[in-house]
């Protein structure tokens, strides 16, 4: 299974690959689709739109890890993300992905075991858990490829979880 984990981003959007075969987790990629910002929303759109129908030929995910919107000061930047989910949402659909979105404290309790860890502590643990030399940066590559990781792990939860093997 390769899984497609994704932090939205109004002008850089970050993006983690990962691959699973019999319970071993391999990092494939991961970076960030930039915009120009001094382009109009629309065209911001259609840019990571165009670069996410790349990353789905190349990499030929078979399900998108989303990172839910979560902001509680600025209504705008709210929105015109919200609009960047879109964009990867109808990219997703059209190459027949099974899109999932987690909220930034189920990625963070996944992968730390704390709802509240801080960035850095996320990258602690995904150069841990990847076998990285370094803390994978920048921030939304790292988010990117946490929301991936915690995809994994959710469904590997459900899976025994279905088998009886959790409380």
């Amino acid at each position: 299974m390769i899984i497609l984990g994704i932090d939205p981003g109004v002008i850089s959007t970050g993006y983690g690959v990962l691959k699973i075969k019999q319970r071993q987790i391999e990092l494939i990629d991961y970076g960030t689709i930039k915009v120009n910002s001094e382009c109009e929303l629309p065209s911001r759109l259609a840019g990571i739109y165009k670069k996410m129908e790349r990353i789905c030929v190349h990499y030929r995910p078979d399900a998108l890890a989303v990172e839910d919107v979560f902001f509680n000061r600025n209504t705008r930047t709210a929105l015109a993300v919200g609009h960047v989910r879109g964009a990867i949402m109808l990219a997703a659909a059209h190459h027949g992905l099974a899109v999932f979105t987690y909220t930034p404290l189920q990625i963070k309790q996944a992968i730390t075991g704390y709802g509240r860890a801080g960035k850095e502590q996320v990258q602690r643990m995904l150069k841990i858990i990847l076998k990285l030399p370094e803390l994978p940066q920048p921030d939304h590559a790292a988010d990117a490829l946490a929301a991936a990781l915690c995809h994994y792990y959710q469904g590997e939860y459900q899976d025994k979880n279905e088998r009886g093997e959790t409380r």
